[in-house]
């Protein structure tokens, strides 16, 4: 099924009944329709190259909503300019089967013309979560990911919006966007889903060679181990878990380390004693391609 050319045409697809749109007014027609009707909207956001984390992104929706809208949008103010938002996997035809057999009712892809059009010139940023850890290593990233998320939101108008942990920092740095700018939305935030090896599923896998793929897991092991320490060992220094990332990930040739932190979960505050919620994210280079993973602790003790 082809992503519609014309902006004012919807199309029923399948037993799933998926109606395909392009154009902001009309997906803003569509909310406001199905919230007169008293539907409960469930939104969840892509870029598309679908996987199985999306997917399940879906069928929670499915549990949480009556309408579940799945946008699909390569967003290129995310992006660097040696980034790859060119190269950027895109497969739109297969990523709409993929959204319907999940069970999405809506599917809205807008052209980058209407989400950003010319003479466009409003940003949004969220001061200080997103300029740490990922927003340090791709400055501008965050200001991408709020501006578009904020316009997404006003023209779908759900009710729930879901995100996967594996983006640990946006899901965080939405949640607070939300809280401040006062948007009536519940935020979902769903488990990381992994390949049987661990590694954290990811648009940007189907970049990794065979010999980058089998050395990727490296960090998600690296991961286990320090979540190893803080749980079985009652490790509680910090810079001793990083160091415990940084030797794990040092034994794998094709992989080299960007970051690892140990932060609180909240504010992405850095911390030298591990104690309440903690996030410890991590990002790498597979070869050429840029990977992130993360597990969030409560340590009571």
């Amino acid at each position: 099924m082809a992503i519609l050319a014309d902006p004012e045409r919807t199309q029923k697809s399948g037993e799933g009944l998926m109606e395909t749109l392009t154009s902001p007014e009309r997906m803003r027609a569509l909310a406001r329709e199905f919230r007169a009707q008293g539907e409960r909207i469930g939104y969840v956001p892509t870029m598309g190259a679908l996987h199985e984390g999306h997917l399940s992104l879906i069928r929670r929706s499915k549990q949480l909503a009556t309408r579940t809208v799945v946008s699909l949008f390569v967003n290129p103010t995310q992006f660097g300019p040696s980034e790859d938002f060119r190269k950027y996997p895109r497969n739109p035809e297969r990523d709409a089967e993929l959204a319907r057999l999940a069970g999405a009712d809506v599917l809205y892809a807008p052209r980058v013309g209407d989400v950003y059009p010319p003479g466009y010139r409003t940003y949004v940023a969220v001061e200080g979560l997103g300029t740490t850890l990922e927003g340090a290593s791709r400055p501008g990233h965050f200001r991408g990911v709020a501006t578009v998320v904020v316009k997404l939101l006003n023209r779908v108008a759900p009710h729930v919006a879901l995100f996967g942990q594996k983006d640990a920092q946006q899901a965080i740095l939405i949640k607070k966007l939300v809280r401040d700018l006062e948007v009536d939305l519940e935020i979902e935030v769903c488990p990381t889903v992994r390949e049987e090896d661990g590694l954290a599923m990811s648009s940007r896998n189907a970049y990794l060679t065979p010999e980058q793929r089998r050395a990727a897991p490296v960090l998600y092991r690296a991961l286990k181990r320090a979540e190893s320490a803080v749980v079985r060992e009652k490790e509680r220094r910090a810079e001793r878990i990083v160091d415990l990332i940084r030797e794990t990930v040092a034994a794998e040739p094709y992989v080299s380390l960007d970051y690892a932190e140990v932060v609180d979960a909240g504010t992405l505050a850095p911390l030298e004693r591990i104690e309440g919620s903690v996030l410890i994210p991590i990002a790498a280079r597979v070869g050429a391609t840029r990977l992130i993973d993360n597990v969030i602790l409560k340590v009571e003790e």
